[in-house]
């Protein structure tokens, strides 16, 4: 393990005492319930980046030496903020929707674990693959822009679409780790409390980030 190695995981042990700590946790709370949309930044922005960093390490040996690290770090932020809007849309609109008697509820603890499977599952399916192709879109936008704001808006849309392999996108991320990762993941994030759904998606994040590069390095090997 390198120095860096150890550095970043003292860093995500750090961010995650704040929330263990008592005091630190509720001023937490009451900055994620008074500044939502720039807790929802921060907090994806920090976190998302950390996986991101990680995946190029375990790819590459190294932490650094990519294009665009702080514009990907602003991307994810503002993602953050999208994820703040709708977790809210999709857990109002499935409880909604069971009070409605469009969709199955029941009480006790299987309730709470049946909304948030609905809420998980009808997030990840309508809203999820958006998500992904878009956040593959500036990627690509700023690799191709070398980080450069000046190139990135000279880069042809249509050279940003050709480096994306539709064919894994749809077999691969849209139908293996929806159904196998993000859902069953993002029910346990609605189960948590309102303010620690945003933090906990981005937990995910470097999750998922580990468990692809674990998979691309086996199939290399092979």
């Amino acid at each position: 393990m390198k120095k860096s190695d150890s550095l970043w995981i003292v860093i995500l042990l750090a961010i995650t005492s704040l929330i263990i700590i008592p005091k630190t946790r509720i001023v937490y709370e009451q900055l994620t319930s008074n500044y939502p949309y720039l807790m929802g930044f921060l907090k994806t922005a920090i976190l998302a980046s950390m996986g991101e960093r990680l995946v190029h390490r375990m790819k590459t040996g190294k932490y650094f030496g990519d294009h665009g690290i702080l514009m990907k770090g602003i991307v994810w932020g503002l993602l953050g903020m999208v994820f703040v809007l709708i977790f809210k849309v999709f857990a109002s609109g499935v409880s909604a929707a069971q009070t409605a008697n469009l969709l199955p509820a029941a009480t006790g603890v299987f309730g709470s674990i049946l909304t948030a499977f609905l809420i998980s599952t009808i997030m990840n399916v309508f809203f999820a693959p958006t998500f992904m192709i878009f956040h593959r879109i500036t990627d690509n936008y700023i690799e191709l822009g070398e980080g450069k704001l000046k190139t990135i808006v000279k880069v042809p849309f249509s050279s940003v679409i050709d480096r994306i392999d539709f064919l894994v996108f749809f077999r691969f991320i849209v139908f293996i780790t929806i159904p196998l990762f993000w859902i069953p993941a993002h029910t346990i994030t609605f189960m948590l409390p309102e303010d620690y759904r945003v933090l906990m998606a981005a937990y995910l994040s470097i999750v998922l980030g580990i468990l692809l590069s674990l998979k691309k390095g086996e199939n290399q090997k092979k």
